[in-house]
């Protein structure tokens, strides 16, 4: 019955989008003009669902705005339902820590109307986050928190189990469709190279058809000289036919005038036919010669111009090509640097694995927050995210100061450092001095929201020193761990200490106790560890000497 008022408002939404389905610019129009917080509610929600693909911040937005107003006007099971259409927005934006809070908010509200299949829904994902994180334990409390939830109602969690292979399934079909694009881009760059091979080769081609033109021209030139030289050689003649003409007409003078002319006047007609027949050839001769070498220069040019401009085209497309791909190797390094120490992220670069090591003097720290669900509930989602990223940064930057520290992971509201993960060997007094800078920021933090009237974190610190085997798992996304009974420690050290204080074992106080100010608090029984030797620590010693 609970679910009701859910179904109906479903149903008028269906049959909205049955008989029309209203564009987002409509739906913003519908939202300006609406009147009661319900229609508000309604047309928030609809933007929510519209734009969660093409625009995940403002689908963010709208679905907060349908949340509030479910919220206001005590609608569960919308608040539920918008709950986790924010969560799926966070989603898309890769934002992990505030898909996680929505979630768990959308749960609530599921449970507060009686929505199991949102129930099951808002499970499955924050199930599928903790195992992405590696916290297979965080996985099962959930998938356990919903089976005893279920159990209670008489109700059957199969839907739970079918929707994890459907999610499974879909999940694999992305990888396959990342696997064609990068297919893709390699079959591009391929393509490119080899229009860059053929374009080199066409240019040697051109380059000795260049050669052999020249030889060509060269050739030509020598013979325009030849023939040069034989217009020279007949004028020559030319002028050796006038002196024997003039000869021949002193010879005239002694033969009979009229026949004399007679004769001179044809073979000076003669002369002058021969001569202008040879001047005419010649001319003709070297117009083709000419207008032939010019041709062929011009169609050189123009086949050089050509094929300059389709390389310009092709190198341009190449180097667009390798800028995208070293942009993209850049970020890559950068995330890898993010994730995982230096000298593990350049063994990986190098020789794609890294081999795990052991060190045996490594220092494990826990920290956890005391009643951390009681204060997530009294809090809204942003103030939460908003505390646990102030507290995670501030944690971030005190063990920035010390090189010796290392980051492993956080899980959920849990932070999880290691120091003396090197190949010299350290004492653990950096680290004990981190977890002593760590409850000062607490403190400070607690006096501040105590002021204000506020909700504040305490955590409790644990520490233990010993072995660990730390290295790189996986091959599809790597992620940096240690492993060992040491962790195992470090964490009943944190789980037996009081808020605000710093626990560690007997191992870790002998190596820092002449530096620091130490309280015995005598045997204590560690879950499936036994009865250990435990120690607070309360402040470090004033002018002691490390040892």
């Amino acid at each position: 019955m609970k679910r009701f008022p859910l179904y109906v408002f479903l149903l008028l939404l269906a049959q909205a989008g049955w008989s029309q389905t209203p564009s987002v610019a409509d739906l913003e129009k519908q939202l300006s003009e609406a009147g009661s917080s319900r229609e508000k509610m309604a047309i928030n929600y609809q933007l929510a669902e519209a734009l969660m693909r093409s625009d995940a911040k403002k689908a963010l937005d709208y679905g907060k705005a349908a949340h509030n107003l479910a919220v206001d006007l005590g609608n569960d099971a919308m608040a539920g339902q918008s709950a986790y259409t924010v969560a799926l927005a966070y989603e898309r934006q890769r934002d992990t820590r505030n898909t996680e809070v929505w979630l768990r908010t959308a749960t609530n509200f599921a449970k507060k109307a009686g929505d199991s299949d949102l129930i099951i829904q808002s499970v499955d994902k924050r199930s599928r986050l903790a195992t992405k994180d590696n916290n297979y334990r965080r996985a099962y409390e959930i998938n356990q928190e919903a089976f005893t939830y279920f159990s209670k109602g008489g109700t059957s969690i199969s839907d739970l189990e079918s929707k994890y292979e459907m999610q499974k399934a879909q999940i694999e079909k992305e990888k396959r469709d990342l696997a064609k694009d990068k297919d893709k881009l390699e079959f591009d760059i391929r393509n490119l190279r080899l229009e860059y091979d053929q374009i080199t080769t066409d240019k040697s081609n051109l380059e000795a058809k260049q050669v052999e033109l020249i030889r060509s021209n060269k050739a030509k030139e020598d013979e325009i000289s030849a023939k040069e030289e034989e217009l020279v050689s007949i004028s020559e003649q030319k002028e050796q036919a006038e002196e024997k003409a003039k000869e021949r007409a002193k010879e005239v003078e002694a033969l009979s005038e009229e026949a004399a002319k007679t004769q001179l006047i044809i073979e000076g007609q003669r002369a002058d036919l021969a001569e202008a027949d040879l001047v005419a050839a010649n001319q003709q001769k070297f117009l083709y010669l000419a207008g032939g070498i010019a041709g062929i220069v011009l169609l050189l040019a123009l086949l050089f111009y050509s094929r300059y401009r389709a390389k310009r085209r092709a190198n341009k497309k190449l180097e667009e090509k390798n800028r995208i791909i070293e942009t993209e190797r850049q970020r890559s390094d950068e995330l890898l640097l993010n994730i995982l120490p230096a000298p593990i992220a350049g063994e990986l670069k190098e020789t794609g694995k890294a081999k795990a090591r052991k060190f045996n003097e490594a220092t494990v720290l826990f920290t956890d927050f005391k009643n951390f669900t009681g204060i997530s509930e009294a809090l809204t989602p942003e103030e939460l995210v908003e505390e646990l990223d102030k507290c995670f940064k501030a944690f971030d930057f005190i063990i920035s100061s010390y090189p010796d520290i290392e980051k492993i992971k956080t899980i959920g509201d849990a932070y999880m450092c290691a120091s003396g993960l090197s190949d010299r060997r350290t004492v653990p007094t950096n680290i004990v001095k981190a977890a002593l800078e760590m409850q000062q920021f607490l403190d400070e933090q607690r006096q501040e929201r105590q002021r204000l009237g506020k909700p504040y974190f305490e955590a409790r610190i644990g520490l233990h020193t010993g072995p660990v085997v730390a290295g790189v798992v996986g091959v599809k996304k790597f992620a940096y761990d240690i492993w060992g009974d040491t962790v195992n420690i470090a964490s009943r050290m944190e789980a037996n200490c009081q808020p605000g204080k710093i626990n560690i074992s007997e191992t870790t106080f002998g190596l820092v106790k002449y530096k620091f100010d130490c309280e015995y608090r005598g045997k204590i029984e560690a879950k499936h560890k036994g009865m250990i030797d435990m120690y607070y620590v309360k402040k470090e010693l004033v002018g002691a000497v490390a040892v």
